[in-house]
């Protein structure tokens, strides 16, 4: 049948997707056991920038095991790192050997040190180019967390409206979550007031928003006491809510030859870049490397849905540290509010 609207028609048409994100705080026990990984690398990136850390913590229960990779000039007090992120009564079992001599060869030569696919996005929904519902569900978990400072997690449903061509309008919150430790149902209730009243006019909150605050009662048993955590398990926190697919390598407690972070934070910075160069509303970028090659097996760009070859940059794992500063220790603050919210 033909399409009998005009053009003018065609283009105020609107199309609403729901979407959900969640943030968890600092104090979380997988984002107390990524802040020990990285605040490890950044301690011997201080002493050796050249160093190579891969670093995994897991604790709980009065425990923190720390094992990993390490082959630097430096000597770090991992122990004492540990007891200063998640306190001094945990008992902590070290297990860290040097990078395998298999492993070294290809970084040996700039070659990346490991395998995997790095994913970067960018949408124009936000001045921070991240999407909407990861935004609020982070800003609302910031803000709890600089007036409480404990585990808690928040939770965000939003309805976002855009236009013909893909570009935001506005946005109506479903539905919040709040689950915060040591901290009243009655108090959470009124610092999400505050918090609404500071949101931007085009997201709304109205009685049709719902609220769900300690929804299985308040609870004061948190972090390490109250569940396990582990480096890495967070993964979708620390990059950009569900909404985009993610290669699966974490980030946490790896130096820069590490393309599981360095291309993931490069993809980003191109997904920036091609989002500002061509006026976009939303940019993918892939890379995927082979262990010890110098060279991405691949890299691409879907730029508002078009693909587009990614040639003109230096992906290169030493070229992408040189670039992006990576030997600088920087990495402990990052675990803390998402790798691209800095």
């Amino acid at each position: 049948m033909m399409n009998t609207l005009s053009s003018s028609a065609r283009r105020s048409i609107t199309k609403t997707i729901t979407r959900t994100a969640e943030f968890v705080s600092p104090m979380h026990p997988d984002k107390i056991c990524d802040r020990i990984s990285d605040a490890i690398l950044d301690a011997h990136l201080r002493k050796d920038p050249q160093a190579r850390v891969a670093v995994d913590v897991a604790g709980g229960h009065g425990t923190i095991f720390i094992t990993g990779e390490v082959t630097s000039r430096a000597r770090v007090d991992v122990v004492k790192i540990a007891h200063q992120i998640a306190g001094e009564e945990y008992e902590i079992i070290e297990r860290i050997t040097q990078q395998s001599p298999e492993i070294a060869r290809g970084v040996d030569v700039g070659g990346a040190g490991d395998q995997g696919i790095m994913v970067g996005y960018a949408c124009a929904e936000t001045p921070e180019y991240l999407p909407l519902e990861y935004v609020l569900a982070r800003d609302l978990c910031r803000y709890l967390f600089e007036r409480h400072p404990f585990d808690g997690k928040t939770q965000i449903t939003v309805e976002i409206k855009y236009g013909a061509k893909g570009n935001f309008i506005d946005a109506h919150i479903k539905h919040i979550v709040i689950s915060w430790s040591k901290v009243p149902t009655k108090q959470l209730c009124a610092d999400l007031t505050f918090w609404i009243n500071d949101l931007p006019k085009n997201i709304v909150v109205d009685k049709r928003t719902g609220v769900s605050i300690n929804p299985a009662g308040d609870w004061n048993t948190n972090g390490f006491d109250a569940d396990s955590g582990l480096t890495g398990r967070k993964l979708i926190v620390d990059n950009y809510g569900p909404r985009v697919p993610i290669g699966g390598g974490a980030f946490s407690g790896k130096d820069g030859t590490k393309v599981d972070r360095s291309a993931a934070y490069y993809a980003r910075k191109i997904a920036i870049d091609y989002l500002q160069k061509y006026d976009a509303h939303e940019v993918y970028v892939y890379i995927s490397y082979a262990l010890g090659r110098v060279e991405p097996v691949d890299a691409a760009a879907f730029i508002d849905g078009k693909a587009h070859a990614v040639t003109e940059y230096d992906l290169s794992p030493q070229g992408i540290i040189k670039e992006l500063d990576l030997t600088k220790p920087q990495y402990a603050e990052r675990a803390k509010w998402g790798h691209f919210s800095c």
